[in-house]
């Protein structure tokens, strides 16, 4: 079985004693052998991981990981509401940041034009993870001092 490529997932069931149903890091290269790794905290909406992971038993193991999209700003393509509640709607063409919780749950934050410039809230919207689809992620200009998280190969 093929490995999967490095980036966001959530567990589908108990992956190297991580539980089904947690956002994890997966690495599918280093030593010992592949691996998952857990949140240890959040910093402007985005997953910092631990640097100590959990080395997967057999690659068999990462048929238990569900692919997830990039943290990350994104465009609203089409319009949606976050849930069956209908909460809230989201709007085209509308700027809005993605990132997770520690279950792996989806979580929009729209900015807002302050005084001092755009920022992005520290609370976001939970959505639905069907929803996804209809965000197109940005490209976004990084500059050389810009904060970047060297143990992901995430843009």
């Amino acid at each position: 079985m093929a490995l999967p490529p490095c980036g966001l997932y959530r567990t589908t069931r108990e992956v190297a004693g991580v539980p089904a149903g947690r956002l994890v890091y997966f690495h599918n290269h280093g030593e010992p052998g592949a691996g998952i790794y857990l949140p240890q905290s959040w910093s402007l909406n985005r997953a910092s991981w631990n640097q100590r992971g959990h080395t997967l038993a057999n690659d068999a193991e990462a048929s238990n990981l569900a692919p997830l999209p990039h943290e990350g700003l994104y465009v609203v393509n089409a319009p949606f509401h976050c849930c069956d509640k209908k909460c809230v709607r989201f709007e085209p063409n509308t700027l809005v940041q993605l990132g997770y919780d520690g279950e792996a749950t989806p979580l929009l934050f729209r900015p807002e034009l302050t005084p001092r410039g755009m920022g992005f809230p520290e609370r976001g919207t939970r959505l639905d993870a069907g929803t996804l689809t209809n965000l197109t992620l940005l490209t976004v200009a990084k500059s050389d001092d810009a904060p970047r998280d060297p143990f992901t190969h995430l843009n």
